[in-house]
């Protein structure tokens, strides 16, 4: 009897492609009515088995994953968007009312909205002491110009900021889900991947293509617990090429973003982050946008003389 076609590696690898277009499709649409049937459809799942086999590979069910994923958006928002009110916040969330949502946030977050807005400014504080890795980093401090014991000293940075109009990228990505820091050689493991998928199809070698990790949770303040963080190690690639295995594709929206490029040390991804959010952001007129953020590796830092990173940090924008 020939050996069948299929094995275990290429069924796990089906598996995360269809489960990370059906987790692609609730974070576009978060603010919207998401059904099981119309999830399951994404799937290529039948409804009846959708749930289950959703929660087996997730760690979640589903109702509980679009509520953590809502809760979680929401806190961003009362952290920065001071203008909206709480009620307006829900219902940009995907809530159906104020009260239902008030319950979910105090049971989730320990705390209420009102409250979590009120120690915004306690908790930024705390984010910057002893900080582990940020987006596509290992152990970083909070402020760059002070000495910080987490850390070896690094020279402070001048962070440079361009508000720019970006097109639309269509990616293709293989992702992680759970804790990035200080695991330099996860990020290494990752990209290697997403080269060894491209280089053979000629990917790489157009001069439109661009290396980037993306970030759709946030990692700081308490609001999205470590091993839940998502990232994508992605490369651009023509909206027409297919992919396969367990390399997905997606595509970025284009618009407003804030756009910093920086040489810097793996350990300092955190600390630019932070200076971008808690320094440039609030005297810029601006506030974060719903869209993930992103990084695009400009170099290999393993030719930089001194091993340092080249990298535009992208922050999706609106006016505030």
């Amino acid at each position: 009897m020939s050996p069948s076609p299929f094995s275990a590696v290429s069924g796990r690898a089906e598996y995360a492609a269809r489960f990370n277009r059906v987790v692609d499709h609730i974070q576009a649409h978060l603010a919207e009515p998401l059904d099981l049937e119309t999830l399951a459809g994404v799937a290529c799942f039948s409804p009846y088995h959708f749930h289950r086999l959703f929660h087996a590979w997730m760690g979640e069910t589903i109702h509980a994953f679009i509520l953590r994923l809502r809760l979680e958006r929401a806190a961003a928002h009362l952290l920065y968007d001071p203008r909206k009110s709480i009620t307006e916040i829900a219902l940009d969330c995907g809530f159906s009312s104020s009260s239902t949502f008030a319950r979910a946030f105090r049971t989730f977050h320990g705390r209420s909205a009102s409250d979590w807005r009120k120690d915004r400014n306690n908790r930024k504080a705390d984010s910057k002491i002893c900080k582990a890795a940020g987006p596509g980093g290992t152990a970083s401090s909070g402020n760059p110009h002070e000495s910080n014991p987490c850390r070896p000293e690094t020279p402070a940075m001048t962070l440079k900021v361009e508000v720019k109009e970006l097109e639309p990228m269509t990616v293709a990505y293989i992702r992680h889900v759970g804790s990035f820091q200080g695991d330099p050689a996860l990020f290494g493991r990752l990209f290697g991947r997403i080269r060894r998928w491209a280089g053979p199809r000629g990917l790489l070698l157009l001069s439109t293509a661009r290396l980037l990790s993306i970030h759709h949770d946030n990692p700081e303040m308490g609001i999205t617990e470590a091993g839940k963080l998502r990232m994508d190690a992605a490369v651009t690639i023509p909206a027409g090429i297919q992919v396969d295995g367990d390399i997905c594709k997606q595509k970025l929206a284009g618009g407003t973003y804030a756009v910093a490029q920086v040489r810097i040390h793996d350990r300092q991804y955190m600390e630019t982050w932070d200076a971008l959010m808690s320094e440039w952001l609030p005297g810029s007129g601006y506030q974060p946008d719903d869209r993930p953020c992103f990084e695009i590796h400009l170099d290999d830092p393993r030719t930089d003389p001194v091993g340092l990173h080249q990298v535009e940090l992208c922050l999706a924008v609106k006016p505030l």
